[in-house]
């Protein structure tokens, strides 16, 4: 029997639910989404997926909740909300509709568990305090969806459910963005390694277009690259190589000499005509050819070699 009903609770809702109902609207778009706490809707059947209400997890019965003592958690102990049981068992399906390669799919279904919905469960379930995150708690996803409710004196009897019906397709671009951005990844991988390859014991990276590129380098060892370079619109690009994903430091940076110039300023400061910027931080630099580019490239690899 086809999916005709996504069963959640009514209320107040969070983050969890509000993310699974991303994932199993997009699989079952034709399915009705009923928010409610009535027992006879409670119930399971094949008609429908229960989660996040309901007081058990029960995946050939299709409800999941994770209220109950004890709740369901991952082989390392850590808990799971409704949105990481819907992500184990529908997940892979979801990358599917996206268009995911099936050769990436594990890969991708793990990564996003790990960086995306790992923390929501936590939150969830109250296993991390949400002030981990520092100045930044207030923009952490859970609480900006939380910031979609009502404000407490609206009195319209569909107030919440207004509000999540409002809510579910950011929560789902979101979602959608995310994947969208670790498929790319994936993509990018294959082709930053053959331009590594290409590059052979040069310390200069030249990729045909703008693409993740940092993961490549470290899984290939290739410790011996300083800089990038691309095309970007008519112009060339190079750029500084962050030490890792996590800072803002290089493994070397442009030279000094070319911090915030632009144009005739940077050409004369750098020597090569069609110059045309540098950002004051050093991690950038802008030409009108790909000949300037490289030869700005050389120079700022003599200068980082030098140090």
């Amino acid at each position: 029997m086809a999916i005709a009903h996504l069963i959640t609770h009514s209320g107040g809702f969070h983050a969890d639910e509000l993310l699974s109902t991303a994932i199993l609207s997009r699989l079952f778009p034709d399915a009705e989404l009923k928010r409610t706490r009535d027992k006879s809707w409670l119930t399971p059947a094949d008609d429908r997926i229960i989660y996040d209400v309901g007081g058990a997890y029960d995946a050939s019965a299709q409800i999941f909740d994770h209220h109950q003592r004890p709740g369901p958690a991952r082989e390392n102990e850590q808990p799971y909300s409704s949105f990481g049981l819907i992500w184990l068992h529908y997940g892979k399906l979801y990358l599917k509709e996206l268009g995911v390669p099936d050769a990436h799919l594990d890969e991708i279904h793990e990564a996003f568990d790990d960086k995306f919905v790992l923390p929501v469960d936590l939150l969830d379930n109250g296993a991390i305090d949400p002030s981990v995150a520092g100045p930044l708690t207030a923009l952490s996803l859970p609480t900006l969806l939380g910031a979609l409710k009502p404000v407490f004196d609206d009195v319209s009897p569909t107030a919440e459910d207004d509000a999540f019906a409002q809510a579910l397709p950011i929560a789902r671009s979101f979602v959608e963005g995310v994947i969208r951005n670790m498929a790319a990844k994936r993509r990018a991988h294959g082709l930053v390694m053959d331009a590594i390859a290409k590059a052979g014991s040069s310390p200069i990276l030249e990729l045909p277009v703008g693409m993740p590129f940092i993961s490549a380098l470290e899984e290939a060892g290739a410790d011996h690259i300083l800089f990038m370079v691309t095309p970007r619109g008519s112009d060339w690009t190079l750029n500084g190589i962050k030490l890792s994903a996590d800072t803002f430091d290089q493994r070397a940076d442009l030279p000094a000499a070319w911090a915030g110039l632009s144009d005739s300023a940077l050409e004369q400061a750098c020597g090569v005509k069609g110059a045309k910027f540098c950002h004051a931080a050093r991690f950038i630099a802008v030409a009108n050819s790909r000949e300037a580019i490289m030869e700005m490239a050389e120079i700022a690899v003599r200068e980082a070699q030098k140090a």
